[in-house]
């Protein structure tokens, strides 16, 4: 009878999560002391902000608040700038929580940056798995358009991209993970995500701005760092 119960309240559980649009518990992948604190890099033109919605969602979870950082940064600025910011970023997540490495997070630009960083400046210790939501790794028809320093690093063919995807595209020790969209609507063509040495996964149809904030990849995504 109580294992009876037990499936009921759980069924009951997973159909609620699924009317509000939220990852079945069935398949979490919830906080436990191993997990790695989190550190989220938005794309051009963006701030920390854009990352309330997945930031809520990995509390919700259990992540504690002092392990889950987003920051923001000058996106005109080189990528190879930012990623020392995102250097001093991760020692200072380490230091915060004690941790011995981090995962990272990224939307659009932030892919960049912080590919420099695995690529050139990462210790191979600090860092675990590192994912990229509409990353333009390859380059995007969309930055022809805007003509600051970072737009043009990610224009395709590059000086940037074609350093940044010499030989390895993967290097390093790193866990790494895509993910595109069909309807990005922002990195021409879709496929510019993918990387070679990484688990690259297609979604559904969701729109460039909103891959951070779908409720389906934040389940893929939790599970993929968090494993």
């Amino acid at each position: 009878m109580k294992s009876l119960m037990s499936r009921w309240l759980l069924a009951l559980t997973v159909a609620a999560a699924a009317l509000v649009g939220l990852p079945s518990p069935a398949h979490a992948a919830v906080w436990t002391p191993s997990s790695d604190p989190i550190l989220f890099v938005h794309g051009w033109n963006s701030s920390a902000s854009t990352w309330n919605t997945m930031v809520s969602r990995f509390q919700a979870d259990g992540w504690p608040s002092s392990y889950l950082r987003a920051f923001s940064y000058n996106t005109s600025q080189s990528n190879a700038t930012t990623a020392q910011q995102v250097s001093q970023e991760v020692d200072n997540l380490l230091a915060t929580t004690g941790a011995t490495k981090v995962d990272i997070i990224t939307h659009s630009m932030g892919g960049l940056s912080s590919r420099y960083y695995l690529k050139n400046l990462a210790s191979t210790g600090k860092v675990d798995r590192w994912v990229s939501l509409g990353g333009p790794n390859h380059g995007t028809s969309s930055a022809n358009t805007c003509t600051s320093t970072a737009c043009v690093e990610m224009r395709i063919g590059s000086t940037f991209l074609a350093t940044l995807n010499t030989g390895d595209e993967t290097p390093g020790a790193f866990v790494y993970g895509t993910w595109r969209s069909p309807c990005d609507g922002v990195i021409n063509p879709v496929d510019s995500t993918i990387l070679s040495g990484a688990t690259n996964t297609r979604t559904a149809c969701v729109f460039h701005t909103n891959l951070q904030n779908d409720a389906t990849i934040y389940g893929q995504v939790r599970n993929f760092i968090n494993p």
